[in-house]
């Protein structure tokens, strides 16, 4: 009987780690800690998704992160592959950021968990900022919903029924 190799197959998202937490439970046998981890994952080519996950060790945690983010991928809208097509605020809990468009060469004006996911979602150009809280968390939930709300010309023309020539 012959047994086939498996090849592993080749990683389809590149991964980054937002945020690490470490949480202990005490119990009268003492103190049992646990890991949360939060990670993105994206193509850099308008795919991204966020996920966390929890477990007793940190690599475990960070592979459940990683399984819970490819399960949430989302696509985003790109102009000319490199910016967004209109400024958006994303809101997550406490926390709020604001994207706003960039002209070609201004690169990825964004601090942390923000320019993290922004990143892996292949956007080059863009300004941003931090309104209200700044959890690391809820900074890249906030991203990830203000670029899902992101709309092109044609999407939105098509919404109206016109065409995108009219819209101009």
């Amino acid at each position: 009987m012959e047994r086939k190799v498996r090849e592993p197959r080749p990683k389809q998202f590149e991964e980054e780690i937002i945020n690490i937490g470490r949480v202990t439970k005490v119990t009268k046998g003492g103190r049992h800690f646990r890991f949360s981890a939060t990670v993105a994952v994206g193509n850099r080519k308008g795919l991204v998704g966020i996920g966390t996950g929890k477990a007793n060790e940190v690599p475990d945690a960070i592979k459940k992160a990683v399984a819970a983010a490819t399960k949430n991928v989302v696509n985003v809208s790109i102009v000319d592959e490199r910016t967004i097509p209109h400024e958006a605020i994303g809101v997550r809990g406490a926390s709020r950021v604001m994207l706003k468009p960039a002209s070609k060469g201004t690169g990825v004006k964004a601090g942390g968990a923000v320019r993290a996911v922004l990143e892996l979602a292949g956007v080059k150009d863009i300004l941003s900022k931090s309104l209200g809280s700044n959890t690391k968390i809820n900074m890249a939930y906030a991203t990830l919903e203000a670029l899902k709300s992101q709309k092109t010309a044609e999407q939105v023309a098509k919404l109206r029924g016109k065409k995108v020539e009219e819209l101009v």
